[in-house]
This record gives C-alpha cells, sequence and structure tokens, in this order.
C-alpha cells in the first residue's frame, strides 16, 4: 500500500514529477538493455513495468527503481544462446523463487558481506564487455561470441566499417549519442531537466530523420506479443546442470546488485532504510512474475533510484507512476520507438558500461589497498576472458584467500643460533599468532636457514590457531631435522 502522507496534494506534485523523469530514463534503458541481451526490445519494457507495479508496491526500499539492468546483458545473451529464448522466462522465474527462499531464511544481510572489490570487478568486467559488444552493434555488426574475441577484433571492425558508408552512419549516430551523454552535465540547468539519456536518444533520432541516414532502426512488437511465459518443456530443462548454474548466478548476481544498490541509495537521502531481507523477497517476487511473463530478470537499478532520489521523490509512489507511465507508452505509442536507430541504443549502452568501470576508484585502492585492488582486477579480467559466473567465482575465491592471509598474522622468534652458542644447547623457535598452511612457507624459510647440527625446541605455546596442515607439516620438520643430528656431527662427536 502507498504511505499515507501521500493525501498532500504538494507531496501527490512531486511524486509525479519524480515519476515522469524515472520514465524518461527508464524508456531508452529499458529498449537498450532488452536489445544487447538479444531479446526483443518489448521484454524490457515488461520487465520495467513490473519493476513499477509490482515491485513498486512491495516493502524493502522506498525510493529505489527496479526494472532490466545493464549488469545483467552478458548473462542474458549467453543464456539466451545457449538454451534460446523461450527457456529465459523458466530461468527467470526459478531466480525469483531462489531470491524469495533466500529472503525468506534472511539472507539479505549476509550479501553485504561480499567483498566490495569483487562487486566492482564483476560490474567492471560487464562494463568492458558491454562496451566491447555495444561498439560492433553501433557498427551495424555482429559481434563475436567470447568477451576476449570481441575486444580482439575491434581493430578489424574499425578497418571495415571504414569502407562502409552503412556502417560509418550507424557509428556516426552512436558516437553523437555517447557526446551528448558526455556533455550533457554540462548544459544550463533548465536543459539538463531532460534526462541525458532521452536527450541523447532523441538527438540521435532527430538526426537520423533529417539526414535520412542508412542506419538500423529499433523493432518493437505490441506488448502482448513479447510476452512469452514459459511451457512445461522450458520448466522441464530446470533439472538440467548448466541451466542450475545459470539460475544460480541470476539470483545471486541480481540479489548482489540490487542490495549493493539499496545501500547506495540509502546514503542519498534522510527517509527510511532498506530492509534488505523484504526487499530480496521484493527483488524475488519480481522476478518470479517477469519470469512467469518469459520477461527479462530485474534488479534494482542505481542510475533510475539515483535519479529518483535526485527529482525529489519523498515516497514509493512515484516509482509506482513511473511503471505506470512505461505501461501507457508500451500500450499507446509503441510505434515512436520504431524511429529509434539502433546505433543510438548502442551509444546509450557503451556510455553505462564506461560508467561501470571504477577508473576513479582505481589509484587511491592501489595506494591504499593493494590487495583489494589486485582482485578487482582479477575479477574483470576474469569476467572477460572466461564468463561472468566463473568470473565472479574466482574473484570470489581471492577474497576468501586475501581475508584468510590477513587473518593469518604470524610472529617467529628464534633463540639460541648464534654462532658463539653451546653447540649442544637446543635452538628455541617460538611462534605467536595464527599458524595456518598460507604462513607455511615463511615458517619453513625461517626453519631452514637454522644451523643443521643442533637441536631444535618449537614453542607453540603463543600459537592462537594451528591449523591441521601447518601442524603436520612443522611436526614432520623437526622430527626430520633432530633425527638427522647425528649423521651430521663431526666424527666423534655425540649428539646430545
Amino acid at each position: 500500500m502507498l504511505p499515507t502522507n501521500l493525501r498532500s496534494p504538494r507531496v501527490w506534485r512531486g511524486e509525479i514529477s519524480a515519476s515522469l523523469v524515472v520514465f524518461l530514463v527508464a524508456l531508452p534503458l529499458c529498449a537498450g538493455v532488452a536489445v544487447a541481451s538479444g531479446v526483443p526490445a518489448g521484454l524490457g519494457l515488461v520487465t520495467g513495468i513490473v519493476g513499477g507495479l509490482v515491485v513498486g508496491l512491495l516493502p524493502g526500499s522506498s525510493l529505489q527503481v527496479s526494472g532490466p539492468a545493464a549488469g545483467l546483458t552478458v548473462l542474458v545473451y549467453e543464456a539466451v544462446q545457449e538454451y534460446g529464448l523461450s527457456v529465459l522466462g523458466a530461468l527467470v522465474l526459478a531466480a525469483g523463487l531462489v531470491q524469495i527462499l533466500l529472503g525468506a531464511l534472511r539472507m539479505g544481510r549476509w550479501f553485504r558481506a561480499i567483498s566490495v572489490a569483487v562487486v566492482e570487478g564483476m560490474l567492471a568486467g560487464i562494463g568492458l564487455t558491454i562496451i566491447a559488444g555495444q561498439l560492433y552493434a553501433m557498427a551495424g555488426a555482429k559481434a563475436p561470441g567470447s568477451g576476449v574475441a570481441k575486444l580482439t577484433g575491434l581493430p578489424d571492425l574499425l578497418l571495415d566499417s571504414a569502407g562502409s558508408s552503412t556502417a560509418l552512419s550507424a557509428l556516426g549516430i552512436g558516437v553523437a549519442t555517447i557526446a551528448v551523454l558526455v556533455g550533457w552535465p554540462r548544459m544550463p540547468r533548465r536543459v539538463r531537466t531532460l534526462p541525458a539519456p532521452l536527450a541523447a536518444v532523441a538527438v540521435a533520432t532527430i538526426a537520423s530523420a533529417l539526414l535520412d541516414l542508412p542506419v538500423a532502426k529499433l523493432r518493437v512488437e505490441g506488448l502482448l506479443g513479447s510476452i512469452q511465459p514459459p511451457h512445461g518443456a522450458d520448466l522441464a530443462r530446470l533439472t538440467e546442470v548448466g541451466v542450475v548454474g545459470t539460475v544460480v548466478a541470476f539470483a545471486l548476481i541480481s540479489s548482489a546488485e540490487s542490495l549493493f544498490s539499496a545501500a547506495a541509495v540509502d546514503r542519498m537521502h534522510d527517509g527510511p532504510r532498506t530492509d534488505y531481507d523484504k526487499e530480496l523477497m521484493a527483488q524475488g517476487i519480481g522476478n518470479t512474475v517477469c519470469g512467469a511473463l518469459g520477461a527479462l530478470p530485474m534488479t534494482a537499478v542505481i542510475v533510475r533510484s539515483s535519479a529518483n532520489v535526485q527529482a525529489g521523490a519523498r515516497t514509493k509512489a512515484s516509482r509506482v507512476l513511473h511503471g505506470v507511465w512505461l505501461l501507457l507508452f508500451a500500450a499507446l505509442f509503441p510505434a515512436v520507438l520504431k524511429v529509434i536507430p539502433l546505433a543510438a541504443l548502442a551509444g546509450v549502452l557503451v556510455f553505462a558500461g564506461w560508467k561501470l568501470v571504477p577508473l576513479a576508484q582505481l589509484r587511491p585502492l592501489w595506494r591504499e589497498h593493494r590487495g583489494e585492488a589486485v582482485i578487482l582486477a582479477a575479477t574483470a579480467v576474469a569476467v572477460v576472458a572466461l564468463n561472468l559466473f566463473e568470473g565472479v567465482l574466482l574473484g570470489l575465491l581471492l577474497a576468501v584467500v586475501k581475508s584468510a592471509w590477513d587473518t593469518s598474522h604470524l610472529h617467529i622468534e628464534v633463540h639460541g643460533a648464534d654462532e658463539d652458542a653451546v653447540p649442544d644447547d637446543p635452538i628455541r623457535v617460538t611462534l605467536a599468532g595464527n599458524a595456518t598452511f598460507l604462513r607455511l612457507p615463511q615458517i619453513i624459510d625461517t626453519l631452514d636457514a637454522l644451523p643443521r647440527h643442533r637441536p631444535l625446541e618449537l614453542d607453540l605455546a603463543g600459537v592462537r590457531h594451528l591449523d591441521h596442515a601447518c601442524r603436520t607439516a612443522l611436526t614432520s620438520w623437526v622430527d626430520r631435522h633432530n633425527q638427522a643430528i647425528p649423521t651430521l656431527l663431526p666424527v666423534g662427536a655425540t649428539a646430545p
């Protein structure tokens, strides 16, 4: 239900105004994300409508706005290519049910424990993949399948485009779109009341029409024609191992992105804070509905959410109304979308992908937390080189290893190893702190540097934690060292 403070006409005027801003931001993004995901543009609008009319009414976060997100385009594209468009609804529906279960188990707050470096690395890798793929779309060419192939094929793309007037026209439209997006913050304040994505697409569309450029346009079916509910055969594929992995990836990545977005939005306003478990369930319900309609998966989208807050929204009414405007537009004016050049939408997504790459944070992160910077870069590279799921798993593994390394603080002291010490006196090695397998190379290097003809005593009284691998290795090393002393002593000497 909507909040009671909407009884004030002034509040309603503010909510309607904010909802129109969010609608104008969401409209080109819904279509662009759908095209980049390899599905009909109408499915992006369906997801945006569900994000407003369904998730917008549910408890959790009051001001963040949900819809199709650029961060999931790579995963959705791979899933559609692998399993077909008809199975997409089943994947999204199952992912939504997983999210509802996680929310019911109160797992929402645990997503905040995911390393920020892994999330930023994931988004950076997605951004680079989006940029590479959409550059092909800007030139009207088909993009290669893998992220690496997309990047390595860019020089050939430029050479091929230079000899084609059609490709040059499309590239010109895309570049003009990006130029408007980059320069929009420098425009006068009155002009900037129009959202940058809508302005960029409008400029590109008008230029394309006036110059009669031979560029491909967006193809949009009717809203009802876009809906493709999953059938029994599609749902039956949920038992396949690969499909289950994709469902888990959908659920976890969309949940993490939504909850990180909620944390960011909470810092932008003074209203009620997000209930992470309820928000996770709301996202799950939204994805379940999207899956039943065969639409794209949804997340909370920081671009729309920040626009909502900055436009003065104070309640969830604005995000619900933005869904109403999307529904009315898709139902009454679908022909308007058909004049939009695909290259313009590609330009919007290239800019969105660039915003996902945290270049400004990399230098200070490298200076202050080099391990986190390495995790971010490794995750990004793995997402581009492998795929989204494997890249994130690698990032999480590196984060766990780094955390284990950071907590494995160990102090080693050696007593009695001086050359002038009594030959028969044992060398005493004292360990204090956490002795784990990660510190074994350091410990063994210290022990190997000790004199071989002296007995060794190991003092572990100060060790707070000693794992099995470290205990076994140390015990074996000390036993071998002390047992070998008689064979290493000079002739006539006796071992202590």
